[in-house]
């Protein structure tokens, strides 16, 4: 098929290749403008675009879609399906009707739970034993459309959104070539999303991402895990921020006797509000990743430390 594809971040780009190996003639490619990175703000194209780039297609980044000059310009690549995965811009009326079969997404979550900017954050964060993809039918509201495909994954005790990120990612991809071929065919079946369940993945604040010790265990896992590796949860030592990347529940719910935030030895072990948790890999300020048994020898935390 002829198909416009739409995205922007990393997660967008396994769809991008899965398309193009599948056979599929690529119209055009619409992602997000470069935006100023790095130490010199130079602009950086998304990486949709640099893999598009790659590939030799033709790469759009239109600031918005609701103009006439820009919808008309859509309509004029003549797509048989327009495929949308984390593009960024809301897709106006007349983009949805512009290809011949329609516009579908690649969601990360089991529609209708986690609709909206972070589901991928929200189904760790919030405890979901699963999660998935689906692909769905575009429509005007906010990932409310019938749903083609879909695929669950168990979320584990040790994913991260990173790793879940990834997972998903590969999974979309292969997905989306799936229900891009039943579209063709005319075998694709579309079952509406049920009013029952829905819940909302809202963006990640960045007020979210400090620690409260006074949780629980669990619950700090979980947002640690959830914010991994961006923005990253973080608590204070010092004065100095420091995010902690990976933790484990360590001892069950009932274990530490030290105050919220009280490192319990010299490796980490903090007391939450009900149990403790051991910070297993973190970040300072300025540098790299690091496992936290590394990042001791040269910042020691002792025990008795209180964390802010």
């Amino acid at each position: 098929m002829r198909i416009v594809f739409m995205g922007t971040p990393d997660f967008s780009v396994s769809a991008l290749d899965a398309l193009v190996e599948a056979g599929h003639e690529i119209a055009a490619v619409y992602s997000q403008p470069p935006r100023p990175a790095g130490r010199g703000k130079k602009p950086r194209p998304s990486p949709v675009q640099a893999r598009a780039e790659a590939l030799g297609l033709e790469v759009r980044h239109p600031v918005s879609l609701k103009g006439e000059e820009a919808q008309a310009a859509f309509a004029a690549l003549g797509a048989d399906l327009a495929v949308v995965v984390a593009y960024g811009l809301i897709l106006p009326q007349a983009v949805l009707d512009a290809p011949r079969l329609g516009c579908v997404n690649i969601h990360a979550s089991l529609l209708p739970r986690w609709r909206g900017a972070a589901p991928i954050q929200r189904a760790i964060m919030e405890g979901d034993a699963e999660t998935g993809v689906c692909i769905m039918r575009m429509e005007a509201g906010l990932d409310t459309g019938p749903v083609l495909l879909r695929e669950a994954t168990p979320i584990g005790a040790e994913d991260t959104a990173a790793t879940l990120h990834d997972r998903l990612s590969a999974m979309g991809a292969r997905m989306v070539v799936e229900a891009a071929a039943a579209l063709a065919d005319g075998t694709a079946v579309e079952e509406v999303q049920p009013e029952a369940g829905v819940t909302y993945a809202a963006k990640i604040d960045k007020a979210e991402a400090k620690i409260d010790w006074t949780r629980t265990a669990a619950e700090v896992d979980r947002l640690v895990r959830g914010l991994s590796p961006f923005p990253g949860a973080w608590f204070e030592h010092d004065g100095a921020r420091i995010k902690a990347l990976l933790t484990e529940v360590v001892g069950g719910e009932g274990a530490g006797t030290g105050a919220p935030g009280e490192t319990l030895d010299d490796a980490l072990t903090v007391a939450c509000g009900t149990g403790a948790v051991r910070i297993l890999r973190l970040q300072r300020a300025g540098k790299g990743a690091m496992d936290a048994a590394d990042a001791l020898r040269g910042l020691p935390i002792p025990r008795g430390a209180t964390l802010g």
